[in-house]
This record gives C-alpha cells, structure tokens and sequence, in this order.
C-alpha cells in the first residue's frame, strides 16, 4: 500500500530516493520522506502532501541532505491521519524506518514500551515497530531485526537504517512486498522494480521471514534464527520506457492505448495451432474436465473480470461458474473441496484479501490457478499453477490494460474449459480463438477518434449522479465502467441490471440524470433499448455504447458511441474502451490527478 526504496552506494542519495519515491507515489501518495545519513547522524526530511508538493518543497526551504546512504516512504495512511508527524521515516537518532503494511498487535507493544519509559509522538502503528527496534538493539542489527519481528503480528515490509552502521540498510518483509537491486558499488531496496528500472534490471527477491544486510558491495541473507540463505539474482523484463508516460498527459492515457499490445502480448504464447494451451502452467483438458465446481476470486476491476468469465464459461462449457470478491469468500464459510478449481486474479500478485483467499483455498486442497501480472509477486508464489499477464507495469492507479489482459485469459480459459469437456469441439474452439486474435485491432479502432468519449464526458461532468445500466455480458462491463467513473472522477454512479430498473432504483431518475447504456449484445437489444425509454421518458439524458449495425433511435438515447462490431461473446473487450475513456476525460474536465485518484493506491497490501 505504501512505497519503500532506500540506497547505499558512492552518489548522493537524495535525488536518487527521490526519483524512485516518484516511481512508486502509485502505491501511495499521502505523505513522503527521507531519512539519510549525515555527518554521522540520520538526518530525516518528511512532509504532508505529494512528494512535489511536500516533501520537495521542504527540502528547498530546509536544504538538502547529504549523504550516500539512506530510506525513503511514500504514504497511504491507514493508522493516523496524513500529518507530517505521522510520516515515514520514522524513528529517534539511533535506529529510522519505513514500513509498508500493517501491525496488527501494536497497541499491544506500543503499551510494553511505554512501560520501558518510551514516549511515543504518533498515530501510526510503525512507531511501535521502530521504538520495539530500539529497545532489542545492542549493536547486532540482524539479532535486533530477529527478535523484533518475532513479537510483530501482521503484514510488513521494513527498511530499517541503525546509527551505528552509516553505510548499511537492512530489510525485512512478512507478506508485503519487498525487493534488494543489485548496481555496480550500489545496493538499493524497494517495493517493486517500477522505482529501480532507471538504475538497474538486476534484483534480489527477499521473500517473508528474511532478513537482508545490504552494502554498496553486495547483501547477504538470513532467516530470523540466522542461517544463512542463498539467493538467485532476478532480471526484470520490463524496459525503463514502460514505465514512464512516453509523450502521453496522463499513465491512465497511455495505458488504455497499450491495450491492442497488451493482449496480442496475452495470449499469443498461450495459443499453440490454433488452439488455447495451458501447458505452461500444466491444466491438463483431463483436470478441467474433472472440476467439480470453478470459482473466480478477486477485487475490484480483477472481479468485473472475473463476471465476464463467469459469463462465457457458463455460455460455452455449460458449467456453473461462482464469482466472489476476496474479502466475502473468506468470511461466508465457503463450500469448497479439493476437487475444484479456484481461479485468483490480481493484477499486482499482493491483492491482501485475494493472497488470504488463496491460502485457504490451497489449505482445503483445490487446485489454484493466478492470473497475474507481477512475476515473484506473492500469489505469483503461492499458487499451484500461475498465468502471467505480460501487461508490464500498470503505473495509473485506476486499472485499464491489467483489467483487459485479465478478460483476455478468461476467454482462453472459457474456450479451453468448453472443449475440455465436449461442449464444443476443435473445430469451433479453433474459430473461436480466430476471433479472439481479432480483438488489439478491434481494440486500436475504438482509439483512433476521442472526440465522442470527450463529447460523452463532458455531458457527465456537472453531474452528481449517474447510472450505468446493461443485461448480460453489458451488464458485467457496466459494472467496470461505473468503478471506472466514480475512482477517479468522484462522480457517483452505480451499475443496474436494466431489468432491474422497475425494481426500485428507476425512482432515482430525475430530469438531466446522466444513464449510460451499454447495449452491445445483439439478443437483448430490444429489452435494453426498452430500459432506455423508460429512463428517457423519466428525464434522463441516456447516453448508449452500442456496436456498429445496432440502430438506436432518437427516443431512446440522446447520445450515441459506436464501436466496431464482432460477436456477442467478444463485446466486453471491444467496448470497455469507451467506458474507460469517458472515465478517463471526466476526471480530466473535472481537474483531477488522474493518476493518483484521492483515498486510493494500486497495490491494496492490506485488508
């Protein structure tokens, strides 16, 4: 949830801190700081606000710091208000830390230390884990850092700098994630290898329960108990150029038109003869045609990808298909055995409450299967059979290109699931995934005029609220686009099954209301375009997605995107586009940071 970077090396270290700290706001931007060692003591510089407008602005008034090593956090706050007090990094003259996650027995420790004499300044639950730090250090770090986590409960990932060793960070981790990059006479450590591809490709993977002891030359590796461990230096495939915003205003911008890209990226190695292959994660046809029951588990925009799944699996394998949000699945008791299939989906691989419900699915023995993007991340781990999304990084906090690659998978898995159990033979699976490899072009299409998303957003803008109404696989998709919407323009809206209008929610509509029909599935045109009349007729101004050769008249939409036709089935690849690009120019007219939407970060560590 927040971002960790930290560098021992021979150059100064505040820019480099900085930069990476940027790299990493995504994660976080509430509050930032830095801590670094100078003249032999740390020195801390940390702020309210975004890291331009915090913790860059105070470094001007007060002066750099100089020194070549040193911590750096940038903040979603979860224990304290955003303050500077309650700021990372956070600690006293003898031990700094940053830390991403949370503690969830800090009161508890917080109460043992103020009966050692310890006073504490703020909010958050860090401060206990830094002064807990304090009170175990004799001058061994590693032994300090040991005992420590010992008594810590929750999720962390720390990167800790102790007075008496100016030219040594140390790192631990429990469930969050945490990485060491390796440089020529310098070391760095940071949350993901978005903030370290300017300086290296080349990283250590520290996984939970390690402790990493990290100098300009090299770092070294223990558990808790202080034996040693070994580890293989990763390579990031990533380029530095994916993760900067490539002449585009906003990451947002440029990662809706990565999207053709991404998907050809997807599932052309997943296509072998015409036909979708899983060998690489080793589902066998034998193995689907087995599975008792498939759930489909995650949250947010990895969710609505998991309903269109649901959708075409249960369309063309005729077999029931469970969607939960992670936070439900683990809390209702769920009726799961091991002889199902769970499918995980998590663009960062540490979703927390999506990671907790693949622990209990492995623990009850059914076989999982991640989609995710993030190679080594934690689910990536854990899972018995992992697909990876090959997006690249996704720096917008509001999902785009992660959420498409994600649909894309699922129709791999649909038609493979289908076939698997004869419920469409070769020669239709082959077709189907024919039509499939039609869609980056679709997808282009649908990018080469942003004047009618514009158009459409700027109908919205004014509005206090909106409804997002669609049946079937629309239905599905109208749930993405209103996430979309409210995320990131503050709009509130809502996504209706239309049916569901005269059941209640119909008595919203007002006159100027804003509805947007997505009304791309051929068989159920005529009940939605009913649905919007009955909106129409009310006052709202309705606004229909619709593909080409669907005719939507004037008495039932007062404006109208057209997008390029394909089947029924392969529509929500073909029309989440104008539903991210009407968020995307609302947010834009409103004048908001549509990168870094208030309240939220990309990576949700915690639950």
């Amino acid at each position: 949830m927040c971002g960790i970077v930290g560098y021992t090396g021979e150059k100064e270290c505040e820019d480099i801190l900085i930069n990476s700290l940027r790299k990493l706001e995504y994660r976080g931007y509430d509050s930032a700081g830095i801590a670094v060692f100078e003249n032999g003591k740390i020195k801390t510089v940390k702020a309210k606000g975004k890291i331009n407008d915090g913790l860059v602005k105070k470094l001007d008034e007060e002066g750099s710091l100089k020194g070549v090593t040193g911590i750096g956090h940038t903040r979603w706050a979860t224990h304290g208000e955003p303050s500077d007090i309650n700021s990372h990094p956070i600690g006293n003259g003898r031990v700094s830390i940053v830390h991403n996650g949370i503690i969830e027995n800090y009161r508890k420790i917080k109460n043992f230390l103020i009966g050692k004499g310890y006073v504490f300044e703020s909010e958050t639950d860090t401060e206990s884990v830094a002064k807990l730090l304090d009170y175990y250090y004799k001058g061994d770090p590693t032994e300090a850092i040991s005992k420590a986590v010992t008594d810590i409960e929750g999720a962390y990932a720390l990167g800790i700098i102790f007075i008496d060793h100016p030219d040594m960070i140390y790192a631990v981790r429990k469930d969050s994630p945490l990485i060491v990059g390796i440089g020529e006479n310098e070391m760095y450590i940071a949350s993901d290898m978005t903030a370290l591809l300017e300086y290296t490709k080349h990283y250590y993977l520290l996984e939970t329960g390690e402790i990493a002891s990290i100098s300009k030359t090299g770092a070294t590796f223990c558990d808790i108990h202080g034996n040693e461990i070994k580890k293989e230096i990763q390579t990031a495939t990533w380029d530095i150029s994916e993760a900067e915003k490539g002449g585009f205003e906003h990451f947002m911008l440029k990662e809706i038109h990565e999207q053709p890209s991404a998907i050809h990226k997807t599932i052309s190695p997943r296509i072998k003869d015409g036909m979708p292959c899983f060998d690489e994660c080793g589902l066998t046809d034998d193995m689907l045609r087995n599975y008792k029951h498939i759930f489909i588990i995650a949250c947010g925009s990895a969710m609505h990808a998991g309903m269109v799944g649901k959708y075409l699996i249960e369309l063309l394998a005729r077999t029931p298909v469970i969607v939960d949000i992670a936070s439900e699945f683990r809390y209702r008791n769920p009726l799961l055995s091991d002889k199902d299939l769970v499918v995980i989906i998590s663009q960062s691989g540490e979703t927390a409450d999506t990671k907790a419900a693949l622990e209990l699915a492995n623990e009850v023995g059914a076989d999982t299967l991640a989609f995710v993007n993030v190679v080594g991340s934690s689910i990536a781990r854990e899972a018995k059979m992992v697909m990876f999304t090959y997006a690249g990084p996704e720096i917008s906090v509001a999902s785009t290109k992660a959420y498409m690659v994600q649909n894309a998978l699922m129709y791999l898995l649909a038609f493979r699931v289908a076939f698997a159990r004869n419920m469409i033979d070769e020669q239709e699976c082959r077709r189907l995934v024919s039509v499939l490899e039609t869609m980056p072009d679709k997808v282009g299409e649908c990018l080469e005029d942003l004047d009618p998303y514009r158009k459409a957003a700027s109908k919205l803008v004014s509005a206090d609220s909106l409804l997002y109404i669609g049946r079937g696989l629309d239905y599905a998709l109208s749930m993405e686009g209103s996430l979309k919407l409210k995320e990131i323009s503050y709009i509130h809206s809502e996504s209706y099954a239309a049916g569901e209008l005269k059941h209640g929610t119909i008595s919203l509509i007002h006159e100027g209301m804003p509805v947007i029909a997505v009304t791309t599935q051929s068989g159920l045109l005529s009940k939605t375009v009913s649905n919007m009349r009955e909106v129409r007729s009310r006052g709202a101004y309705v606004i229909a997605v619709c593909a080409e050769g669907i005719q939507i008249d004037s008495d039932s939409a007062d404006f109208t995107i057209t997008i390029p036709a394909s089947e029924d089935m392969f529509m929500p690849l073909i029309a989440v586009v104008p539903l991210q690009l009407i968020a995307y120019y609302s947010s834009v007219l409103r004048g908001n940071d549509v990168d870094k939407p208030r309240n939220l970060a990309k990576s949700v560590t915690v639950e």
